[in-house]
């Protein structure tokens, strides 16, 4: 997961519909700049557009079974 926010805006991602060496590139409706998670970064990198070379942080996260999550964050909300 990656933050949207950059300069004080709050960008929106999308799927670009391409893809390098299987993985999504994404664009901000925003800008239409391009982000891509380069191997190496620990974030998205604007690879094209407004805010080239700029970052998006990525968000520390943990990979885990829904009823293990539940079951140690019982106040948990989802959306149908």
């Amino acid at each position: 997961m990656y933050s949207r926010e950059i300069d004080d805006d709050v960008l929106t991602l999308a799927s670009s519909g391409w893809t390098y060496d299987f993985t999504f590139v994404l664009y901000d409706n925003q800008t239409e700049s391009l982000w891509y998670h380069l191997q190496g970064t620990t974030g998205l990198t604007c690879i094209s557009g407004f805010y080239q070379d700029r970052f998006l942080p990525e968000f520390e996260s943990v990979k885990t079974r829904w009823s293990t999550w539940v079951a140690e964050n019982p106040d948990t909300r989802i959306m149908r």
